[in-house]
């Protein structure tokens, strides 16, 4: 499976953007998939997970203000970010999981966003949020 992230800008904080990553290739029946973020000199974190029964995980700073969705049919996954701050800025990556029981045991990104698990990436696109 490939995945290409676009959506990213620059916006003023308060406002909103909606990040969409489209999947190709081979996409199997159940599966895991997660929204990461990388800010300059900082680790990569998980923001949001997605699997194939609809269950979400997320990360406590964006909770009630992303939400993660799928649309099957266009084989596209998206990040509705709204009230954005500007310590949202950051890298955006798409990632597809092999441990796809992660996300099917448990609600807490803790444990379906581990790193690891990660195995397929998309290249990125950027959030720029100014004050």
């Amino acid at each position: 499976v490939q995945l290409v992230e676009s959506g990213g800008g620059s916006v003023q904080a308060g406002e909103s953007l909606r990040l969409s990553c489209a999947a190709s290739g081979y996409t199997p029946v159940t599966y895991c998939m997660g929204w990461f973020r990388q800010a300059p000199g900082k680790a990569r974190e998980g923001v949001a997970s997605f699997d194939s029964d609809g269950r979400t995980a997320y990360r406590d700073s964006v909770k009630g203000r992303f939400t993660v969705s799928k649309d099957s049919a266009k084989a596209t996954l998206y990040l509705q970010m709204d009230s954005l701050k500007p310590e949202d800025t950051a890298m955006y990556y798409c990632a597809a999981s092999s441990a796809t029981y992660r996300c099917a045991d448990s609600s807490n990104y803790l444990t379906t966003m581990m790193l690891t698990d990660y195995n397929v990436w998309g290249q990125g696109t950027q959030v720029t949020v100014s004050s």
